[in-house]
């Protein structure tokens, strides 16, 4: 189905199958003018704000290296703090984060947690129905309707009394949804997802007592916060809502942005609401960005942890950034989940999630990420433990913080082993595998896989082959290697799945696509974007 609609000299095309009478009210004429005014507005920035991305990774594959910025250095350096954030913003100390399938966005918001954080963006497959099934979703959960019947077992899911607080977050500035072309171009994503969840619910939200709330994902710099800034001015202006009213957490989620933090903060100072480490993301974007470096290449996924140097600078220089501006500083995700049939394995896993959010509170960090409901009570206990009767840590400004651009670019240390290797096979082609039947949240040896950790397991095969690095028992990486290893899983699955099951999945392309990404001469910069082209 097409359908054309014109604002003056602005046309916007609808191109999607048909939807329900209820999704089709998300796009209707006034909903969808709203979302191509902001494309005519913003969208060419946006495009030079890629394009700046474009050249940057030039300079970085010849060789040169972020440093903080010169320009910028009075920004660091005065005295400011971010506008007020509202009382309800204040305790985030445990944070619950999915994607927006209807049974998961009542689970999520019932978990316990304070906050839900509803994503477009790496934990989902963004079909269309996805899409617009997430966006009504949350139309629903905001007005308190959204109920759901399990048609296996036929359990019934409703909203509790008490619920979290609902962050959105939409999908990045470098994607595209092809679904609604604004006079003959692609809107941006993050225009689209944000666009139609604020259009509908802003004003609905603020009627009971709460706010519009946004994560924002994959910032490079601080032009790139600005653009957000502006767009939460002008939405805001069109809908005829307060300036400020909008609150928004960055993750700091690209070793670039790390260097810009205050300056982020900055930008969105009337709108802030923090800063977030986004661990996966962030060695992904490491790992990427200094693709050219020899001395660059990383050891296996498994031994790069929050304890390493260059993590762990980046957290704590987080928490002194946020506490120093008076906003919070949230922590990363646990991505463990519960394990069934084995007590001892499941207490093992548990222990880790314990000392990784012991660790967070006990540097400073107001608050935390889970994957699951099941963690939501262990991460309060460890925050509680520390925070007791305070809402957050604002007060712990971590003036012994000193971190300067060799600790945040310090390569990781460890080992390069063929368990890694095949877990990079493994995690790579059965979670794109899912993602191109939209399923973007896959659970895979007990932990949730999202895009960043599928990013992460191409980015180092490509590392590892364009190196020539070697595996601890003296084999190197080659193509021939990598392929004869992925053809040992592709026939272990289609044996465990069966021949029926195997036809009615896209395992071939999966890996056809894996390994074009992995054995490219330049990687693409997100392996979303090469597959978007094929749902």
């Amino acid at each position: 189905m097409t359908s054309t609609i014109s604002f003056g000299p602005t046309t916007a095309r609808v191109m999607a199958q048909a939807l329900g009478a209820s999704q089709a009210a998300l796009l209707s004429p006034e909903a969808v003018d709203f979302v191509a005014d902001l494309q005519c507005r913003f969208g060419d920035r946006r495009q030079a704000l890629l394009d700046r991305r474009r050249h940057q990774q030039m300079k970085l594959d010849t060789g040169a290296y972020p440093d903080f910025l010169s320009t910028t250095r009075h920004i660091r350096s005065s005295d400011w703090q971010v506008a007020n954030v509202p009382t309800e913003l204040l305790d985030r100390r445990v944070e619950i984060t999915g994607p927006v399938d209807r049974k998961m966005v009542i689970n999520a918001l019932n978990s316990g947690a304070n906050v839900f954080m509803a994503d477009f963006e790496d934990s989902l497959s963004p079909t269309w129905q996805n899409l617009m099934d997430g966006q009504q979703n949350l139309f629903d959960a905001v007005r308190r309707t959204i109920s759901f019947t399990d048609s296996v077992n036929d359990k019934k899911y409703s909203l509790s009394d008490a619920i979290a607080m609902l962050f959105v977050r939409p999908r990045g500035w470098h994607l595209d949804e092809r679904h609604l072309e604004v006079n003959g171009q692609p809107v941006s994503a993050s225009l689209f997802d944000f666009g139609i969840y604020f259009f509908h619910n802003a004003t609905e939200l603020l009627a009971r007592g709460t706010g519009p709330y946004f994560y924002l994902p994959k910032l490079e710099n601080h032009l790139e916060a600005r653009l957000w800034n502006d767009v939460f001015v002008y939405a805001q202006h069109r809908l005829g809502i307060s300036r400020g009213t909008i609150k928004a957490t960055v993750l700091i989620e690209t070793i670039l942005a790390a260097f810009e933090m205050d300056e982020i903060i900055f930008e969105l100072r009337e709108h802030s609401a923090g800063l977030n480490c986004g661990r996966w993301d962030y060695i992904f974007s490491f790992i990427k960005k200094f693709r050219n470096n020899q001395s660059a290449v990383m050891p296996d996924r498994s031994s790069i942890t929050m304890t390493q140097h260059f993590l762990r600078s980046y957290s704590q220089l987080l928490i002194q950034t946020c506490h120093k501006r008076g906003v919070h500083a949230m922590g990363g995700m646990a991505a463990q989940i519960p394990i069934k049939n084995d007590s001892a394995a499941n207490e093992a896993a548990l222990e880790k999630v314990r000392a990784d959010k012991n660790r967070e509170a006990g540097d400073g960090h107001d608050g935390t990420w889970v994957a699951h409901p099941a963690l939501v009570a262990i991460a309060r206990e460890q925050f509680d433990a520390v925070l007791r009767s305070r809402k957050n840590q604002l007060d712990v400004k971590r003036s012994d913080v000193q971190v300067i651009a060799a600790d945040l670019l310090t390569i990781p240390t460890g080992a390069i082993t063929i368990q890694g290797l095949r877990q990079n096979l493994e995690i790579g082609v059965q979670y794109l595998e899912s993602w191109l039947c939209g399923n973007g949240c896959v659970p895979l040896h007990n932990l949730m896989e999202d895009a960043a950790t599928a990013e992460i397991s191409r980015m180092q095969i490509w590392q590892w082959l364009h190196h020539g690095a070697s595996l601890t028992d003296g084999r190197q990486i080659t193509q021939v290697l990598v392929q004869e290893l992925l053809q040992v899983e592709m026939d272990s699955l289609s044996k465990s799945l069966g021949q029926e099951r195997w036809s009615k999945r896209r395992f071939p392309l999966a890996a056809q696509l894996f390994l074009r990404l992995a054995f490219a001469d330049t990687p693409p910069d997100f392996l979303t974007t090469e597959a978007y082209l094929h749902i």
